[in-house]
């Protein structure tokens, strides 16, 4: 790893956590998230509308390379034509359900003992996410006893900047206080994470390779990262104590 590395952001979906499908939890968020926006639809009336929506809305923020806010998400792009009164002051809530509509998020079995070991060692840790909401992973972090490993926490749905422009890379090395060629970048999509690290001028791209050699839509990427992993953990061999 090269010396100057001070710095180490991580991506969470995916590559710090991994969703566990679970029936039941599952069933037990959609039936909550019908509940609290007053959905009278047939239970699959109603997902199939929300899905349609949601595939609009992930591709207009892809192209856009831009995140809104949680009551943004719901008022004008998931549920526009429900109440705003009743979809606004439930908003941060209903992102959570809709998340755990997919399953449960759990983190990789050496996360913790590696993110604990790298600040140790005197590493400045981050977070630079793509997420629609506030405050899944801000939980995630004091529920596991991670908060205090992390410096600075860059989400997309808080800052609306979103993987891959380097403008969102760059803001976390101005809030981390590191210049962009002192920080590495770990994350697992083998085209947004890795282009958006190089192009932002990351000194270093770790690749956590789960996903294949295509991201999830099937796209190819133009750069490589510079380094490969298999598991968290391997990030203690790349990344030695500093002096």
């Amino acid at each position: 790893m090269e010396k100057n590395i001070d710095t180490i952001f991580f991506d969470v979906g995916a590559t710090l956590r991994y969703v566990v499908e679970d029936a039941e939890f599952a069933a037990a968020a959609e039936q909550e998230l019908m509940r609290l926006v007053g959905a009278e639809e047939p239970h699959d009336v109603f997902f199939e509308k929300l899905n349609k929506n949601w595939k609009a809305y992930r591709k207009w923020a892809k192209t856009a390379l831009l995140d809104v806010s949680e009551m943004e998400l719901w008022l004008y792009y998931l549920l526009p034509d429900y109440p705003a009164e009743r979809i606004a002051p439930n908003a941060a809530r209903l992102t959570r359900l809709w998340r755990d509509h997919d399953g449960r998020r759990v983190p990789h079995s050496d996360v913790k003992d590696t993110l604990v070991e790298l600040k140790r060692r005197g590493y400045k840790l981050g977070i630079i996410a793509n997420t629609i909401t506030e405050t899944e992973i801000p939980d995630w972090m004091c529920h596991d006893q991670v908060a205090d490993c992390f410096t600075t926490v860059i989400l997309s749905s808080k800052v609306r900047l979103r993987k891959p422009d380097p403008a969102i890379y760059h803001l976390a090395a101005r809030c981390i206080g590191s210049p962009v060629e002192n920080c590495a970048y770990v994350g697992d999509n083998p085209v947004r994470d890795v282009e958006g690290a190089v192009n932002a001028g990351f000194g270093s791209m770790i690749l956590f390779e789960d996903a294949g050699t295509a991201d999830r839509e099937g796209k190819m990427p133009t750069v490589q990262p510079n380094y490969r992993i298999h598991a968290i953990g391997e990030l203690l061999e790349l990344f030695p104590g500093r002096d």
